[in-house]
């Protein structure tokens, strides 16, 4: 879940309320409803870590505030889950699966534009688990008929209830807080009391209304902000101040802060309305500059900016970010389209992330791996929005093919398979004509389906990929589908044609200074052939010089695999200590990134060299972890022979050695753990004692 970076105020009966619904047996849906800038999301969130002792598997927080297309709510609520389903089958499905029997609440965040969508996932998710709980926010109900919807009204202002104090009234607490944030000395006291609770009632309690104004605090007095106020709804509504809608309302306090600020932080404000979710400073100043807004002066603007309560900032070990409030960044929106600035603000958002992981991918196999791990994922919202606009406009379709295949590594190694696949199947349709852009969508494309499993769509894409890349003339794409059509016939079996295919990848690759995608998996996947048809030292040989080409470059996605291969040969000769230790630093590597599908590949090796160790009843653990995470994540094994045989042969030995009903107990209570405490039992990072058989 997302932090809460602000105080909470108020709000008692309301949470009261909620927490009665959700533990209400009967209740599986609760929509939190109201206007924006009411407090709903941040209502939620409170809740949310109120409760989360209540669910034994989790709050689940999943935004959908920036999500444009319809068809990724699914993907998005996925990815928040954790769920790196790799297989080729539906969201809806794999979801599901994750969800059922499981004790959780899960907040989808601002729905209002995507109402179908949620109400029809909500509906399969509950039917797959008829206990699992969803709390929604939105502007409007989302029409099921079991939906509980629960208004979130403004906050109380003073008068409403003629026996509470001033002091105590919600609206003027919140005032208060945020003031004291904003001017350290500020006391709320019997001197300015009344001219509080005033501006509190003229913004009808609504939180982010109060929120705009307490930021005024810095250049004027309270007098000063309520007299500047009236006479500007006085413009506004002409008429009695009651008669004036709250949204309306809610426009005038976000209008009145737009123009207190400088031009060039208004102009500012319309620009970053092109991000999704939050940014860098480094992305502001390339977007958001021209000679109206020099890039050397973005950075006072946005210090202004976070000032003035519209962009909030977020500082952690990864670095500093920032983001527009949903509702600012709506407004922003609308001034931009005044403008007339929208697609050239749009097509410079696209030409900085394409830029980005043109960088991020050249520099994926080198020292600074896991900071662009983090980066990309944290970029991920920002790509999506990216690859939409470049798909829907005309002739920036090209833009979109590099923007994907740049982001080979980011479909791969961060989790994001099943979302990659969409993405270049579509952008491969919307750019039909031979390309070298084309046949580089095209071999990740083959990389993307035989992470998902999919060998005879992984095939059928690099054989494309292959056709087109003599017909433009493009030698590497020639070599890097040769690659995937040998890791294509690995996964099938055909062990010959995959040690051929990835034999003359590698000559080709080995003058290359591009270690991945082309080379080192090439080698690793090559080894498997060899352990598997029995040549150990080779195999051995291949992935010692791996990882010492790894050591020097810093690459570790690849050696986290390097090192789980290096176990099998190890394994086959039966120096199982070694075997162990070798699987064991894979799988350490493997918890910097988010390489579900990987960690399984790893354990499932592992669960043969415990019983080889004499650990069966670990091993059996082990296998009930594996059997239910393979569920959740997608075709077990991927589907591929030379992992399948050794799963069965492990099962096998482990039933042999411990008696069938001995296992059987310690494969159940294995079935109870998730994929971090089945990686905790591998790396023996336990308290726990024996084996609960």
């Amino acid at each position: 879940m997302p932090a809460e970076l602000t105080s909470f105020v108020g709000r008692t009966r309301l949470l009261a309320n909620l927490k009665r619904h959700l533990s209400d047996e009967n209740t599986n849906l609760v929509t939190v409803t109201g206007i924006g800038g009411v407090g709903k999301s941040r209502t939620v969130l409170r809740l949310a870590h109120q409760v989360r002792g209540q669910f034994e598997d989790g709050v689940w927080f999943a935004d959908l505030a920036r999500l444009q297309d319809a068809g990724m709510v699914k993907n998005t609520i996925a990815s928040a889950l954790g769920v790196a389903d790799q297989s080729a089958r539906g969201e809806s499905e794999s979801l599901s699966e994750w969800v059922a029997n499981r004790n959780m609440l899960l907040i989808l965040d601002t729905c209002e534009h995507l109402i179908e969508g949620c109400a029809e996932l909500i509906d399969e998710l509950l039917q797959a688990n008829p206990n699992l709980k969803v709390l929604a926010t939105s502007r409007q109900s989302l029409h099921l008929p079991y939906e509980h919807v629960v208004p979130v009204p403004p906050l109380t202002v003073p008068g409403e209830d003629p026996h509470e104090n001033m002091f105590t009234n919600e609206s003027v607490q919140l005032f208060a807080a945020r003031s004291g944030a904003v001017v350290p000395d500020f006391v709320l006291d019997e001197h300015n009391i009344g001219s509080v609770a005033e501006l509190c009632r003229r913004l009808d309690g609504i939180p982010l209304a109060i929120e705009l104004a307490a930021v005024r605090l810095r250049a004027l007095s309270v007098e000063q902000i309520l007299g500047l106020l009236t006479d500007r709804f006085s413009l506004l509504a002409g008429a009695s101040r009651t008669a004036l809608p709250r949204h309306q309302t809610l426009r005038a306090a976000i209008g009145w802060s737009h123009e207190l600020c400088e031009p060039a932080e208004r102009l500012l404000w319309a620009r970053l309305s092109v991000f999704a979710g939050d940014f860098e400073l480094d992305a502001a100043r390339f977007v958001c500059s021209d000679d109206r807004l020099p890039a050397e002066d973005i950075t006072d603007l946005v210090t202004g900016l976070v000032e003035k309560s519209i962009l909030l900032i977020r500082s952690d070990h990864a670095g500093v970010r920032y983001k527009l409030i949903d509702t600012l960044a709506e407004y922003g929106e609308e001034w931009l389209e005044k403008l007339g600035e929208s697609q050239r603000l749009r097509h410079k958002h696209l030409a900085y992330y394409l830029s980005l992981a043109r960088r991020s991918e050249d520099a994926w196999s080198g020292p600074r791996q896991i900071y662009w791990f983090v980066r990309m994922r944290q970029e991920h919202d920002n790509v999506r929005l990216a690859l939409e606009h470049a798909l829907r406009t005309p002739g920036e379709s090209r833009m979109a093919l590099e923007l994907l295949s740049s982001l080979w590594f980011m479909w791969i190694c961060c989790g994001f398979v099943r979302e990659g696949r969409v993405y270049l199947e579509r952008a491969l349709r919307a750019n039909p004509e031979p390309s070298k852009e084309r046949c580089k969508a095209l071999w990740v494309l083959s990389y993307v389906r035989s992470a998902q499993g999919d060998s005879v769509g992984a095939l059928e894409a690099a054989e494309k990929c292959s056709s087109e890349a003599v017909l433009v003339g493009d030698s590497r794409a020639v070599i890097l589908a040769s690659k995937m059509q040998g890791t294509a016939a690995l996964l099938q079996g055909d062990l010959q044609k995959a040690s051929a295919l990835l034999g003359m990848a590698i000559e080709f690759n080995t003058g290359n200074k591009e270690l991945n995608p082309g080379l080192l998996p090439a080698i690793v996947e090559l080894s498997i052939v060899l352990t598997t048809q029995g040549e150990l030292y080779e195999a051995e040989s291949l992935l010692v010089d791996v990882l010492q080409v790894c050591k020097e470059r810093g690459e570790l996605w690849v050696s986290s695999y390097a090192y789980w291969a290096l176990s099998m040969p190890l394994l086959a000769s039966n120096r199982l200590d070694r075997a162990l230790e070798s699987a064991q630093e894979g799988l350490r590597i493997k918890r910097h990134f988010h390489d579900t599908v990987g960690s399984m590949m790893v354990l499932e090796t592992m669960a043969r060299i415990m019983v080889g160790l004499n650990q069966p009843d670990r091993a059996a653990r082990v296998l009930g972890a594996l059997h239910q995470n393979w569920r959740a994540a997608g075709l077990p094994m991927l589907g591929a022979p030379f992992l399948t045989s050794e799963h069965e042969r492990a099962v096998k030995e482990c039933q042999k050695t411990l008696g069938e009903e001995t296992y059987r107990r310690a494969f159940d209570a294995g079935t109870k753990l998730d994929l971090d405490e089945a990686t905790n039992l591998a790396l023996d990072d336990l308290d726990a004692g024996p084996a609960p058989v």
